[in-house]
């Protein structure tokens, strides 16, 4: 039990960085964002690399979430 009071007053309330998930679900979402074709990356069109880069994104901040909640390993 002093292991999770301990956590909480350093780190503040873990759950707070659950809502850094909402950035990789919603941002995909607003497809005017990204819905064209230039500028193109090696040849891709912006549409597909945004979207492989939404991916990249998602993964950083799924880790990142993941290490701020789970200090107690």
């Amino acid at each position: 039990m002093a292991h999770l009071d301990r956590r909480r007053t350093t780190h503040g309330n873990p759950r707070r960085w659950y809502w850094l998930l909402a950035i990789p679900t919603v941002l995909p979402l607003a497809t005017p964002l990204y819905n064209r074709i230039d500028p193109r990356l090696f040849g891709v069109p912006f549409f597909y690399w945004c979207q492989l880069a939404f991916v990249v994104l998602a993964m950083a901040v799924i880790a990142l979430v993941h290490r701020l909640t789970n200090q107690s390993r």
